[in-house]
C-alpha cells in the first residue's frame, strides 16, 4: 500500500512539473481601442499602433505554434473588466497587453514592461529583453504596476510599453511598419523564452 502511495505521489509530482511549462495559448490584448484612443499626438493614435502591434504578434506566434486570442481585431471599445474576463477564460495560456506610452515630459523615451504578481515577473523581464535585442531604445525597465487588466489576471499577465508617443524621436519610429515590427518580433522572442523557462522550471 505504501508503495503504490507512493508512486501516485510521483507520479502527481511529475505531472504537476511537466504542466508548469505547458501552457500553449497566448491571450493578447490590443490596448485601448473605439472611443478610447489612448496617448496620442496629432493624428498618431496608441490605439492603432497597439492593434498593429497585436496582429503582427498574433501571427508569429501562430507560426511557432502556439494557440492565440485576441481581445480584440477591429477599432472597438472594450472595458478593462471585459479584457481581464477573456484572459480569465483560458487557464492554459498567458496574457500580454500590449500599448505605448504618454506623457507631458516630452524628452521622456524608451521600452518598459510592467507585471503585478510574482510570478508574472519572469515573463516581463523575458519580453523586455526581447525587445531591447530587436531596438536600440532606453531602457525603462521591469516594473510593478497595479494596472486593472494584470491586478485581475489568473494567469501570469503583463502589460508591454512599446515606446512613447509624446516623444517626437520614437513617435516617428512607431509610425513605421519595421518598428513596430521590430517590437512585435521582442514579444514573441521573450513568450518563447518563458515558455523554455517554464519547462526548465526556473519559472512558475
Amino acid at each position: 500500500m505504501n508503495s503504490l502511495l507512493t508512486s501516485l505521489v510521483l507520479l502527481s509530482l511529475t505531472l504537476l512539473h511537466a504542466s508548469a511549462g505547458s501552457f500553449s495559448t497566448v491571450v493578447i490584448d490590443a490596448g485601448h481601442g473605439g472611443r478610447d484612443y489612448g496617448g496620442s499626438y496629432g493624428k498618431v493614435y496608441e490605439k492603432w499602433l497597439a492593434l498593429d502591434t497585436a496582429m503582427r504578434v498574433e501571427k508569429k506566434l501562430k507560426a511557432k505554434g502556439f494557440k492565440t486570442v485576441m481581445t480584440r481585431r477591429s477599432d472597438n471599445f472594450i472595458t478593462l473588466p471585459g479584457r481581464a474576463k477573456i484572459g480569465n477564460r483560458y487557464p492554459n495560456s498567458i496574457f500580454v497587453s500590449i500599448h505605448y506610452n504618454f506623457t507631458w515630459k516630452r524628452d521622456v523615451s524608451g521600452l518598459e514592461t510592467f507585471y503585478c504578481s510574482s510570478r508574472s515577473k519572469p515573463l516581463a523581464a523575458a519580453v523586455q529583453r526581447g525587445m531591447l535585442n530587436e531596438v536600440t531604445s532606453v531602457n525603462r525597465g521591469v516594473k510593478y504596476a497595479r494596472y486593472y487588466v494584470i491586478r485581475h489576471a489568473q494567469n501570469p499577465a503583463i502589460l508591454v510599453e512599446g515606446g512613447f508617443v509624446s516623444n517626437s524621436k520614437e513617435r516617428s519610429r512607431t509610425k513605421e511598419g519595421w518598428y513596430r515590427e521590430a517590437i512585435a518580433n521582442g514579444i514573441v522572442k521573450g513568450v518563447v523564452e518563458y515558455k523554455s523557462l517554464r519547462r526548465s522550471g526556473k519559472a512558475h
